[in-house]
């Protein structure tokens, strides 16, 4: 691997999102920019706007967030610091989940008018006329999906959306929902040891859709040995960053956002991008599951 110099996420390929909306394959997940417990400001605001300006410099330009990271203050600090945004700078955001306090179990609201609101407090937050990607952040089992899904729809239709993803299904809900509409994304837990959504991936897949792994870095017990410790000595890094790798040799479709709250990680990160792995090396890493 060479070292991390001008733009590496750049390394990563590029993706088109619904066909229209390129983007480099590693974006980043702005999740872990807010308070611990996913609550409230950050413990250093300053190093968080700088992570932000610091991933569009690395040539990152999928950036992903949601309206209860915070709960909003990772929308904020996204558009205090990007805001005006780069012309090819694409946002994604999600709305349809809440939860009363940090350490409180996340709570799905798939209500139409309630996801109306989040759609244009999201636009307000963010600063934007349409929103790229918007993503249901979980079905709520207490209305049905075409509702939720509907609703997201109408507001495509009003301009207010370009595209629409979804988080946390599995593929019956992701064949109902495009029943309804175009999706372009999925977002669900995948990383190298945790892969309950390979058959979400691989309709993904098949039908051209992008996935977006959330917690891309769980490693666990493999990074101290074995196949991932091996093969991260090999290139000479860290197994986070041979583990990031292993997700873009995946599938063609993977788009992983690790997420921090510091620059030094957030190069990290963007580093594994330039890894290439050879074809027994993805076999022996897939086989960790």
């Amino acid at each position: 691997m060479t070292e991390t110099t001008g733009r590496p996420a750049t390394a990563s390929g590029e993706f088109a999102l619904g066909g229209d909306l390129r983007v480099n394959r590693l974006g980043f997940g702005a999740m872990r920019i807010t308070g611990p417990g996913i609550w409230g400001e950050p413990a250093d605001r300053d190093e968080a706007l700088r992570v932000l300006r610091r991933a569009v410099d690395l040539g990152i330009n999928l950036i992903d967030t949601a309206d209860s990271y915070g709960p909003y203050v990772s929308e904020e600090l996204i558009a205090e610091a990007l805001h005006p945004y780069p012309a090819d700078l694409v946002i994604a955001t999600k709305g349809g989940l809440v939860r009363p306090a940090p350490g409180v179990p996340w709570e799905a609201v798939g209500r139409p008018p309630y996801l109306r609101q989040c759609v244009e407090m999201s636009l307000r937050r963010l600063r934007l006329e349409r929103i790229d990607l918007y993503q249901l952040h979980r079905p709520d089992p207490l209305v049905p999906l075409e509702d939720q899904v509907g609703v997201l729809r109408d507001l495509q239709a009003e301009g207010k959306i370009r595209h629409i993803g979804l988080s946390n299904v599995d593929t019956d809900q992701l064949e109902q929902a495009r029943a309804i509409v175009d999706i372009v994304s999925v977002q669900n837990r995948f990383n190298i040891t945790t892969r309950d959504s390979e058959p979400v991936l691989e309709h993904c897949e098949q039908h051209g859709i992008g996935f977006i792994p959330w917690f891309p870095l769980a490693a666990g017990e493999t990074a101290e040995a074995g196949p991932l410790a091996e093969t991260a000595a090999r290139h000479e890094v860290t197994p986070a960053q041979a583990a990031l790798a292993w997700l873009l040799h995946r599938s063609p479709v993977m788009l992983p956002i690790p997420g921090t709250s510091r620059v030094a990680h957030l190069e990290e990160n963007a580093a594994a991008a330039l890894i290439s792995l050879n074809t027994d090396e993805v076999e022996q890493l897939s086989a960790l599951a």
